[in-house]
């Protein structure tokens, strides 16, 4: 009798708790990844390297912090994490988030205005634009990081007439679901021409 009434008793909970959990999970809504950061002298090197591991409100929801907390936390990704940001953006990168994100204590490095009289530092070949701009901290030639290899992208994509072209949208729009469930930022920065020379790049690599 005691067995009956406990699991008569059970039942119901069980019951009521399993619905509660089926409508949390049904009005658990996560924000889609695609917010940039605002617009600024060193901006695209923000997008590029920082939303490959975060979400943009990591830093704009931060308070208005020195300059040395933002060095400080370049260096950690860097050397703590292995963030794969080139030794010339770090300047630049970090003058933008002093500017943007923080709040000045004391003079900001002459990269940007001799970046600016000069123009951008010339990129001659595909790797060296996917350097800059990122790719290789979630991409590697032949083994899985966050992304696929891409050797392995060359494979499903090399013999599509418009295998260029969807390797470009990829680039530009970003986007999740193809490879897996972690999602691809988009590369505002890059131009067309450059992005047509990284997937043609992408498509000799394949076997």
């Amino acid at each position: 009798m005691k067995r009956f009434l406990f699991f008569f008793l059970a039942v119901p909970v069980l019951a009521a708790f399993a619905s509660f959990a089926a409508n949390s999970a049904e009005t658990l809504t996560l924000p889609p990844e695609t917010g940039l950061f605002r617009p600024g002298t060193g901006s695209e090197i923000a997008n590029s390297q920082c939303l490959v591991c975060h979400s943009v409100e990591y830093v704009t929801t931060q308070p208005k912090l020195a300059r040395t907390f933002w060095k400080s936390s370049i260096d950690k990704m860097r050397l703590k994490f292995g963030a794969n940001v080139p030794a010339d953006q770090i300047p630049p990168l970090l003058d933008y988030l002093v500017a943007e994100y923080g709040k000045a204590d004391g003079a900001s490095t002459p990269v940007l205005a001799a970046q600016a009289a000069s123009g951008p530092a010339a990129e001659s070949d595909p790797r060296s634009i996917m350097t800059r701009h990122g790719c290789f901290n979630c991409h590697q030639t032949e083994v899985k990081l966050v992304g696929p290899p891409l050797r392995q992208v060359a494979a499903k994509y090399s013999q599509d007439p418009g295998g260029v072209a969807r390797i470009m949208e990829q680039i530009k729009n970003g986007g999740g679901g193809k490879w897996g469930p972690i999602p691809m930022p988009p590369a505002p920065g890059l131009s067309p021409s450059e992005m047509e020379e990284i997937a043609r790049w992408i498509l000799a690599l394949k076997p």
